[in-house]
């Protein structure tokens, strides 16, 4: 029922205040378990790696936020996450690097929850055709928020998606652990490329690996890789995980 079109139409048009009560609780809940993976020791503590080696930039906060989110959530922390396709990884990587830059755009809280629901529309298509359990990673889906809040319209947002699946995609997933907080990451900073990318007049085109010309073709090829042809990928992960 989604497509990315019909999803950019939807943010610039609905009224904020019909989906402003689910995204201030998914602002509130995510940003508080991102404050608390930075503050805390968690995990393999990507974010505060990420700060100390990279410095305290937008691009860096985006990706040390969402990680720290997400080491807190795989290690302990007990607070609460809204989620986004039955996953709170997912969650957290479709909000936190967005609130993240409409905090340093200022831009106001109308267009972050147009973005954020952009972000949350976008991971939910993408996942959609993979189904809820694959072996692939389904917190790869980053950047079209970012894209909207620096200015994109429909074009900038599609190629980031495109440019940044053509990167990411086919992470494998092997169980909710430390090292999501570093794929996330990785998601995170693809998102930022793809979308720098293309204003810079580059981008990857149909023929390049995965890439099919136009936004929902390349996302149908995504869907067969994780859905179809991770298959064996999953069986092979679980045995080596059960000593096999």
């Amino acid at each position: 029922l989604l497509n990315m079109k019909d999803i950019c139409d939807f943010i610039n048009t609905v009224d904020v205040e019909d989906i402003k009560p689910i995204l201030k609780r998914q602002i509130d809940y995510n940003w508080a378990i991102a404050e608390e993976g930075i503050k805390g020791n968690y995990g393999a503590n990507i974010g505060k790696v990420l700060l100390d080696m990279e410095g305290n930039n937008v691009r860096v906060r985006a990706k040390a936020m969402a990680a720290a989110g997400s080491d807190a959530r795989m290690n302990g922390c007990e607070l609460p996450v809204v989620i986004n396709s039955g996953s709170g990884n997912q969650g957290i990587t479709a909000s936190v690097p967005v609130i993240v830059y409409a905090k340093e755009l200022k831009v106001g809280e109308e267009k972050m929850y147009r973005a954020l629901a952009l972000s949350n529309l976008a991971a939910i298509h993408q996942k959609t055709p993979i189904g809820r359990l694959s072996a692939y990673c389904g917190a790869v889906s980053a950047g079209a928020g970012i894209a909207y809040l620096c200015g994109g319209g429909f074009k900038e947002i599609a190629h980031t998606v495109v440019n940044s699946l053509a990167i990411v995609s086919g992470i494998v997933c092997d169980g909710a652990k430390a090292s999501c907080a570093a794929k996330i990451a990785s998601a995170v900073e693809a998102g930022i490329l793809g979308y720098n990318m293309y204003i810079r007049g580059q981008q990857f085109y149909g023929g390049d690996g995965i890439v099919t010309k136009g936004v929902e073709e390349t996302l149908q090829n995504v869907g067969r890789l994780g859905k179809e042809g991770m298959k064996e990928t999953n069986e092979e992960i679980i045995k080596i995980m059960i000593g096999e």
